[in-house]
């Protein structure tokens, strides 16, 4: 009796039900041309700005989803640098960030082009440059083999470990791969959102790869999205959405595995997701017009490039609180120096103060 949807004498042959799903459809289908609309009105350099903010935190939290942390300076930096921007605090990056960065940007710039196997073996070996996963060695760029036995996505302590999911052989990978490659790139009446919501389960479902299927998958749903959408420049993450419904998003993925081929459930839950991160782009606006709000204002006022670093650092969303001697850290420069700088905004009634006074003292954006 098959266990797991791959097993099923109809996969790949989904179906759902369009009566269920044609209102969220069209509701995030409204708000994705509203946004797109609103941000063909904006300047050049707050486009630019909420590109580079998107991406930051698509790549951050695509990753994190998984249980790694990267560091959003360099992950923004990577990504500056890749998209030719010229921007303040630039850092360098190592090469692990700029593999998931450089994957990320050729999903979504490159949106428009076929997805095929050899592109798919590029984005692996940039995410696992070493060959390795942490200490193990995997198979990078190639399809996983079945020697070390079933993949399995697993839990719990040794000895008590709990199997949520077995993925297909590794010596049918080439033939299934072929099938969703073929599908990925064919022209359909579905869409585009529903196709980039089957594409991310049909792909992960599979799981072709010794590690960072996840990634991939959301990658490739990004790619559709990126083609539904119509254009290069992304104004929301799904990421960040999924990572704010992580243990949701794990819930829906093994419940459909190990259900039937109607997959209205797991489409729900995708649309579900594209509209709260619709939404939460409402915010990235607000943040990035503010910013540039503030510096047409401070065209004249004498900032030097260190507070002009950490002021920027504030209106991204700094981690954390602020204080003298994480501003001397950043802007490597000595503890007398950042009060200097510090202080010198309060007299410009820039920052002030924050809640916390005494060995806690921080500071905020006035």
């Amino acid at each position: 009796m098959a266990k797991y949807i791959h097993q099923l004498k109809n996969w790949p042959e989904f179906n759902w039900d369009n009566t269920v799903l044609i209102p969220s459809l069209t509701k995030v289908r409204h708000k994705q041309g509203r946004l797109k609309g609103y941000m063909e009105v904006l300047g050049f350099a707050i486009k630019n700005e909420t590109l580079l903010q998107t991406l930051t935190l698509d790549v951050l939290k695509s990753t994190e989803i998984e249980g790694e942390i990267l560091n959003p300076d360099q992950v923004r930096s990577s990504i500056a640098r890749r998209l030719g921007m010229d921007i303040a605090g630039l850092v360098a990056s190592d090469r692990n960030i700029d593999g998931v960065v450089e994957m990320m940007l050729d999903a979504t710039q490159n949106f428009d082009k076929t997805l095929t196997k050899d592109r798919l073996f590029g984005w692996h070996s940039a995410l696992f440059p070493s060959g390795r996963s942490g200490m193990h060695k995997i198979i990078v760029g190639d399809w996983r083999d079945s020697n070390k036995g079933p993949m399995q996505v697993v839990s719990g302590s040794m000895g008590r470990e709990r199997v949520h999911y077995q993925a297909p052989e590794g010596d049918i990978l080439e033939k299934e791969m072929k099938v969703f490659l073929k599908w990925f790139n064919a022209e359909q009446v579905l869409d585009p959102v529903l196709k980039a919501a089957i594409a991310h389960l049909w792909f992960v479902t599979i799981h072709p790869f010794d590690d960072g299927n996840g990634r991939i998958a959301r990658a490739i749903a990004d790619m559709q999205l990126a083609r539904s959408d119509g254009d290069q420049h992304r104004f929301y993450s799904m990421s960040a959405q999924i990572r704010k419904e992580r243990n949701k998003y794990y819930e829906i993925l093994e419940k459909t595995q190990k259900g039937t081929l109607d997959i209205t459930e797991w489409l729900q839950w995708f649309l579900n997701c594209l509209d709260g991160a619709l939404d939460t782009t409402e915010e990235t606006f607000k943040r990035v017009l503010k910013k540039a709000q503030f510096w047409d204002k401070q065209t004249s006022a004498a900032i030097n490039e260190r507070q002009r670093l950490l002021i920027n650092k504030l209106f991204d969303g700094f981690e954390g609180n602020l204080t003298s001697s994480k501003w001397a850290k950043i802007a490597k420069c000595s503890a007398d120096t950042a009060l200097r700088d510090i202080q010198d905004l309060m007299d410009k009634k820039i920052l002030k103060k924050g809640e916390e006074g005494g060995r806690s003292t921080n500071y905020v954006l006035r």
